[in-house]
């Protein structure tokens, strides 16, 4: 049988069957050209319009269920719209497919041209939209992105760290940690700001501290908050500014820069979130009742004045506990791990005490102590 090229195809002929019994796809087509043979003439023969390639390859789709047979046939035809009308309405008459009587009912026949079309107008319509999106950017865009490029290009040095020009002028400084939040500030128009380059905090810092206004800019984590421990040892900080909660300073847009730095806080009121510790005679009243909990697998919680409040099994360490909640001093016996961490933090206790700990953990608002750690 010939097969029809798909560019050839005008119309797409789809129709239902349904066989009192079980068929397979050898007897639907031949139920279709034995059953209108002859019916429409030679001329609109099934089987020498296949040949000639003017009826494509007829597909079936075939269901069996409960013993008996439906499906659709699918019949591709380049002929012109009466003649492919009259081949759609021939297959109607069928009334047997192989030994079982059956029924045909045509469901549409499609022009295919008129699909396409419907295609090419819809794939023009999201091409269209996607050019005038990509139109060339304003005046202002450009000149801005020009703006930020030689900003970014301002970044100098002192003493070795990277810093902005207005560092050596201004009577206020911005500390950040490293180069790349130096190159987002200077490209957002802060010109004052340097960079400690890590860690440790250099003596230029400090000079720069003992003369200027300063605002340490810290990232969003546990590793801005031992930055400021640092520099809280070493240098004058006057204000403290936060990038939001898991950002880091580079990643900032503009808005959020400046928003932070407008929201700045004085560093006394800042200190006592950073700066948590114990004294030395709690210090030493836990290191005494976490000798007496060794196998209890307890959990003590206690006020800030170690005045005990509860005590809990440390199976019933988690978020549901009631008696968890504005915890102040908790210590459990057993070891520290992630999962106690979360507990901990969820409820905002301030410090969790334990023998050991799984690893070190980097937290906000939790000071975490092991035995070995209160001795020191």
């Amino acid at each position: 049988m010939a097969k029809l090229a798909q560019s050839t195809i005008k119309y797409l002929i789809e129709a239902e069957f349904y066989a009192n019994g079980l068929v397979e796809k050898p007897d639907v087509i031949g139920a279709i050209f034995g059953q209108t043979e002859g019916l429409l003439g030679q001329d609109l023969d099934l089987r020498e319009l296949q040949r000639t390639g003017r009826i494509g390859r007829i597909d079936v789709i075939l269901e069996d269920e409960k013993g008996k047979t439906h499906g659709k046939i699918l019949i591709p035809s380049s002929l012109d719209a009466s003649e492919t009308a009259l081949i759609a309405a021939a297959i109607e008459t069928i009334e047997k497919i192989g030994p079982c009587e059956s029924h045909v009912k045509l469901r549409s026949v499609k022009d295919i041209r008129a699909v396409k079309r419907d295609y090419v107008v819809d794939r023009a319509k999201r091409i269209l939209s996607k050019l005038l999106k990509e139109e060339l950017p304003s005046t202002t865009l450009l000149t801005e992105k020009i703006k930020e490029s030689v900003r970014a290009a301002e970044i100098t040095e002192c003493d070795g760290l990277p810093c902005g020009s207005d560092v050596f002028t201004s009577d206020e400084i911005i500390i950040v940690e490293g180069r790349a939040d130096v190159l987002n500030l200077l490209k957002n128009g802060v010109k004052n700001v340097i960079a400690t380059g890590g860690a440790i905090i250099p003596p230029t810092i400090t000079k720069l501290c003992k003369e200027k206004i300063t605002t340490v800019f810290l990232d969003g984590d546990r590793g801005g908050d031992l930055i400021f421990k640092e520099l809280m040892q070493l240098a004058n900080i006057d204000y403290v500014a936060r990038a939001p909660e898991g950002k880091e300073v580079e990643e900032l847009t503009k808005k959020e820069i400046f928003k932070a730095l407008r929201d700045r806080t004085p560093v006394k009121q800042f200190v006592p979130e950073i700066k948590r510790d114990l004294d030395k005679k709690i210090k030493k009243k836990i290191s005494s009742v976490l000798d007496k909990m060794i196998g209890t697998r307890a959990t003590y919680i206690f006020d800030e004045s170690m005045k005990l409040q509860a005590k809990i099994p440390l199976s019933q360490f988690n978020k549901e506990n009631e008696r968890l909640r504005n915890a102040r001093i908790v210590v459990i016996d057993g070891t520290i791990d992630d999962d106690i961490v979360d507990v901990a933090e969820s409820q905002k206790i301030s410090f969790l005490i334990a023998n050991n700990s799984e690893k070190k953990y980097k937290t906000k608002n939790l000071t975490i102590y092991t035995k070995e750690e209160l001795e020191e």
